[in-house]
């Protein structure tokens, strides 16, 4: 079983023919409202795959949070470590014009995940065979989280998102950290190749479309994106993560586990949403034939 500890948002997604100036309201295109947030994103890869998933986090006591525990449910994610709070379900507020977005995330109740929250899941943490983690909630709970699966020998997957809310004390209790380009010149800088070779087959750098890397301990291993047909990236890490995790734990070198992750990620984008682009595993057979 993997378990995800993470966040769970609504997203609400508005489509206009311009951005609004200051003060000025215009008429939208479309809206939509989908279910996001970095951790049930993960949580719903991995689970599209064929893992068994536990999901840890809080939504509200309102109609997302309602909607997002449904949405895991019908994935057979198990939600019994999500918590309902006082504090309204987090939100993202994405406007979408001319293939650019703006973001407004609202964390809400992905906030009130305390250590207290992981403690009582402890069982759960305890008999997982990974765990991954995101940072879309309080550091001191990634801190407490991270404590409790050193403790339990339970492999932790983290991806540094958003880097702002890194600790670098971490990187030694971490078993893999899957930052992107941006993310890891803002934590580590720019001298990637010397990065890589300190934490070998530990830290993996996702690349987008070129695929990702990381060092094997006697070479630098650059594993090729694929070709395909992108319509909307979003969610595209996410399923990445969710892939590598589900690759690992069914025993894949970490090679085969980039590669695999790569060409699930590479699905994703060729559909809209980031939930709804998540492709399962008969899907990623059939493109691996392919590529063959």
């Amino acid at each position: 079983m993997i378990t995800v500890i993470g966040s769970l948002n609504m997203d609400l997604v508005v489509q206009m023919e311009a951005f609004p100036k200051q003060g000025e309201t215009i008429l939208g295109k479309d809206f939509q409202t989908m279910p996001g947030g970095k951790g049930a994103n993960q949580a719903v890869a991995a689970a599209r795959l064929g893992s068994e998933i536990a999901m840890i986090g809080c939504v509200g006591s309102d109609s997302f949070g309602e909607t997002l525990r449904t949405v895991l449910q019908q994935e057979y994610i198990q939600t019994e470590a999500i918590a309902s709070t006082s504090v309204p379900t987090g939100i993202a507020n994405i406007l979408i014009y001319n293939n650019d977005n703006r973001i407004i995330v609202v964390p809400g109740a992905n906030y009130e995940l305390k250590p207290d929250h992981i403690e009582a899941a402890k069982e759960i943490i305890q008999k997982s065979q990974m765990v991954i983690m995101q940072l879309e909630i309080p550091m001191e709970t990634t801190a407490y989280a991270i404590k409790l699966c050193k403790e339990a020998n339970v492999p932790v997957l983290l991806n540094p998102a958003p880097a702002a809310n890194f600790n670098m004390q971490w990187m030694e209790d971490i078993t893999y950290i899957t930052p992107n380009e941006t993310e890891c010149k803002q934590l580590f800088g720019d001298h990637f190749d010397q990065l890589l070779e300190k934490y070998p087959n530990k830290m993996i750098i996702t690349l987008g479309s070129d695929g990702a890397r990381y060092f094997d301990g006697e070479y630098p291993i650059h594993v090729p994106g694929f070709m395909t047909n992108a319509v909307d990236t979003t969610g595209a890490g996410d399923t990445f993560n969710g892939a590598l995790a589900y690759a690992l734990v069914e025993g894949q070198s970490l090679d085969q586990a980039v590669y695999f992750a790569n060409l699930a990620a590479s699905l994703s984008v060729e559909k809209y949403g980031a939930q709804s682009g998540m492709p399962t595993l008969e899907a990623v057979y059939a493109r691996m034939a392919g590529e063959e």
